[in-house]
């Protein structure tokens, strides 16, 4: 790993550079999404929004939200609202080809596996798509049987997965109360 490589909340300077990584990563699949969907995922949970850049080059982002268990966001719809809810859904990861196969994705995953601990979120849902689902099984998730089907939005081969997170360290189990997000302020987000 690049030792410019550095990981942090995702800021609004960087969505030209991410926009198109995500049209390069979910185009070929017919996946991609316009940038107001993207833009929306990231405005109802700036806390669990990562991008990793090396220098001073997007290197791969990560777009996690609250989202009800076993469902998924519509690809072609904007997000209203933030849901109150102890799943958090990764809705989008993406890393640029010259950094791929080198630990990137294990690093923003382990981002964002940290911040839904601290936040007290119970659980990690994903849909696989591309053929990717191995992928997520070697990094602890395994299909939701409980989930929507994914439609035709996400390919013929999503698969729903789902994983869950320890309790936060010092905090008893059982059931928490829903975590309410807020947008940033401005200088929250660097």
């Amino acid at each position: 790993m690049s030792p410019d490589l550095r990981i942090r909340q995702l800021a609004d300077g960087d969505w030209d550079a991410l926009t198109a990584l995500e049209a390069a990563t979910y185009a070929p699949l017919g996946l991609s999404e316009d940038r107001a969907a993207l833009q929306s995922r990231a405005r109802v949970s700036p806390a669990t929004c990562f991008v990793a850049e090396s220098g001073d080059r997007l290197a791969g982002y990560l777009l996690a939200l609250p989202y009800t268990p076993h469902a998924h966001p519509r690809l072609t719809r904007a997000e209203q609202r933030p849901y109150v809810s102890r799943n958090l859904h990764l809705h989008d990861l993406a890393i640029a080809p010259p950094q791929r196969r080198r630990g990137l994705a294990r690093l923003l995953l382990h981002r964002l596996t940290a911040t839904a601990t601290a936040h007290g979120y119970e659980q990690i849902s994903l849909i696989a798509v591309g053929g990717s689902h191995p992928f997520w099984t070697a990094r602890g998730f395994a299909p939701d049987r409980r989930a929507a089907a994914p439609g035709p939005d996400y390919g013929p081969d999503a698969v729903p997965m789902l994983r869950p997170l320890p309790p936060r360290a010092g905090r008893a189990t059982g059931p928490r109360r829903p975590v309410r997000h807020r947008p940033a302020a401005p200088h929250e987000v660097s």
